[in-house]
Formats: C-alpha cells, structure tokens, sequence
C-alpha cells in the first residue's frame, strides 16, 4: 500500500477551501483558524450531518444503524462528530463504504488516535478530520462539542436527528437549528414527539434518504450555475 498523508494541515479563513458559513458561525467571536486531515476538497461536498445522543430508545439505534447502511450504500456524504456510541458504530458502518465522510471531533487533531479503517479511508481521499480546536485543546468538552455542533450546523443542510431528550442540550441545538431556517429531519416515531413538536419532520429511512439525495443534487446544480456564470 501506498503511504498515507496525515499531515496536519492548517487553514486560515482566506484559504480557497474555507468554508463561507464557518466565517459568520456565532459561537467564535472571530472567524477560527481550522485544522485538519485528509482530502479539503470534501468540504466542497453537500453532506447530511447525524447526531444521535449518548440516551436513546433501542427502537431508534437500531434505525439509526440502518439509516447509516442506506446513506454508505447510496454514497452520501456525511458529516459527524462520532462521539457518542451510536454514533461511533455509525461511523464504523460507513467506513466500510466509498462514501465522503468528514469527522468533525470536539478536540484538537494534534495526536489524534486513528483506526486502520480510517487511514485508509484518508489514503482513499474519502475522509477528512476537521477541527476549529489547537493543541491547547486535546480532550473533549461539553463546551467544545457544543461549539463543534454550531459549526456542523452552519455548514449542513440537512441535518438529521435521531432523538433528543426532554430539556436536553440537543432538543436545544435543535431549536436553533430551526430557527436559523435549516432543514432538520428525525424518524417518525411516537418517541419523538418532542423534536416533531418543535416542527421537525419525522420521516422513515426512505423518506430521508431521498431527501438528502434530493438536497445534494439541488446543490450541484447551484454549483454549476455558479460556474457558468463565471
């Protein structure tokens, strides 16, 4: 095998790859210097975000397990902080696809620890590990993770929610996403009742499949326009 590029790599708010949205997102008081690892051009891409809390109804993990089957399957791009176990196992499950992925953790990359599957997932030009977070920053917050939840937020447009606990900080982060316009989504289950009450449409794996497939083709051919008109 090939050798595999982990460089660290930095990139400034005037890079040609930096996202536009990272550069009003609220929760920096200035536009944050990124670090990263793997392929930028990924950030170009029109992923789904997923977030599934530490506490969920065993109904709703396995769905999620299946939802994360369909988006590898139909090679979605898909963005995450693969923190909590679930989220963790959906990230195993799309490592073994061809899909893009970007890993977004709520930490520094400076001596991050990386599994075979995703050097190689690197090496295929498949993944990139992003981080607004330097290297006075090597362990995860609470805090952290909710600044690193707003950035997804702010560069996502389609967001995808498994569930969200009474009064929890994602029924919360939920909230603002909706607030700001953003097209959120969740399953269509009695056990979320709380994020449907909030607006946020419950749909099934097909439904939300579909959905994103439908955003990233919107996307693409808004990116083409742009083009044309150059």
């Amino acid at each position: 095998m090939h050798d595999i590029d982990l460089t660290l790599q930095t990139i400034a708010p005037d890079h040609l790859a930096y996202p536009a949205a990272f550069k009003t997102c609220v929760v920096f008081k200035t536009s944050p210097i990124l670090n990263a690892i793997g392929n930028l051009e990924l950030l170009s891409q029109s992923p789904v975000a997923l977030f599934c809390s530490k506490q969920c109804p065993g109904d709703l993990i396995l769905k999620t397990y299946d939802l994360a089957q369909s988006l590898r399957d139909t090679e979605i791009s898909v963005i995450s902080g693969f923190h909590t176990p679930i989220e963790q196992d959906c990230l195993k499950i799309l490592l073994r696809g061809t899909q893009p992925i970007i890993h977004c953790p709520a930490r520094s990359l400076h001596n991050i620890h990386l599994s075979p599957e995703q050097k190689q997932a690197i090496g295929e030009n498949r993944l990139l590990l992003i981080s607004p977070f330097n290297a006075s920053y090597p362990r995860v917050t609470a805090e952290l993770a909710g600044k690193r939840n707003e950035l997804i937020g702010a560069i996502t447009h389609t967001i995808f929610i498994s569930y969200a606990a009474p009064n929890s900080k994602t029924l919360a982060f939920a909230q603002r996403l909706i607030a700001a316009g953003k097209s959120v989504v969740t399953f269509d289950s009695s056990s979320n009742s709380l994020l449907q009450k909030q607006g946020i449409v419950g749909l099934g794996i097909d439904e939300i499949v579909q959905r994103c497939l439908d955003t990233q083709i919107s996307q693409l051919k808004k990116a083409l326009n742009i083009d044309n008109e150059r």
